[in-house]
């Protein structure tokens, strides 16, 4: 065995396992929460952009509207999200942030007396929002490292992959409608193409966390993609600043 020295991206900040809310710089709100999107008017959205504001968060909707440093990197944003929870009695909602991978980061309920669904939705709003921590943003920073990795004699040609994109040895890949081929441009860009088609249905763009993936579509929108069990997930954005997940298996 001869050992060689591989160079590999270790990830501060996002990266970290067990992150808090408050490290967020960025957090999503929906332009219409999907529980309430047929409902009247409640204003609850402009409410909690309001109270996230009051946290020193800065609150992003529109994909198009994002600053760069969220579109570079969409795992430094927080996804916010507001539930009907109600009872018989009592208006109620679930409050919560989620990481780019869905992972929840933060959960808060609130519930109000207030017979009023407008005004009782809000109270019960309200209430959940000052659970939330004020922003106190972890700065993310790529910092290199070596490590040692052992390799046989025999393979002195080979070298460890630099990316998890080249350990997907599938190159066909389907949702049950679309059958689309895998193209890899280089080992930080790969696209999805419909046979027939002369404009890419995805163009796939590494971000600074290993298998998330700043993704262009052939709408013009942007998104985020990532693996996940061998698949190729996207988050498709839906009318009213909702994401649906579409999975593409390997064929």
């Amino acid at each position: 065995m001869k050992k060689i020295t591989v160079f590999t991206l270790m990830l501060a900040g996002i990266a970290v396992l067990g992150q808090k809310v408050s490290d967020y710089k960025y957090i999503s709100v929906p332009e219409k929460l999907k529980d309430f999107e047929n409902k009247e008017p409640y204003g609850l959205e402009a409410l909690l952009a309001k109270g996230l504001a009051g946290k020193k968060y800065i609150v992003v909707q529109t994909l198009k509207d994002w600053p760069a440093e969220a579109k570079d990197n969409p795992c430094s944003v927080g996804y916010a999200n507001v539930s009907d929870n109600s009872s018989l009695l009592k208006n109620k909602v679930l409050f919560e942030i989620k990481d780019c991978n869905q992972k929840l980061i933060f959960s808060a309920k609130g519930a109000s007396n207030i017979k009023s669904f407008k005004e009782g939705f809000q109270d019960a709003l309200k209430e959940a929002i000052v659970a939330v921590p004020v922003s106190n943003p972890v700065e993310i920073v790529q910092t290199v490292k070596t490590e040692p990795v052992s390799v046989p004699s025999e393979n002195k040609s080979e070298t460890a992959p630099s990316s998890s994109v080249s350990e997907n040895k599938s190159e066909k890949y389907t949702n049950g409608k679309l059958d689309l081929q895998k193209i890899q441009v280089d080992a930080s860009q790969f696209i999805l193409a419909e046979s027939g088609s002369s404009v890419p249905f995805a163009v796939f763009k590494a971000s600074s966390k290993r298998d998330v993936f700043r993704v262009k579509l052939r709408d013009g929108s942007s998104t985020i993609g990532y693996f996940e069990n061998g698949n190729i997930v996207i988050d498709m954005p839906q009318s009213g600043g909702d994401f649906t997940k579409e999975v593409f298996s390997g064929k």
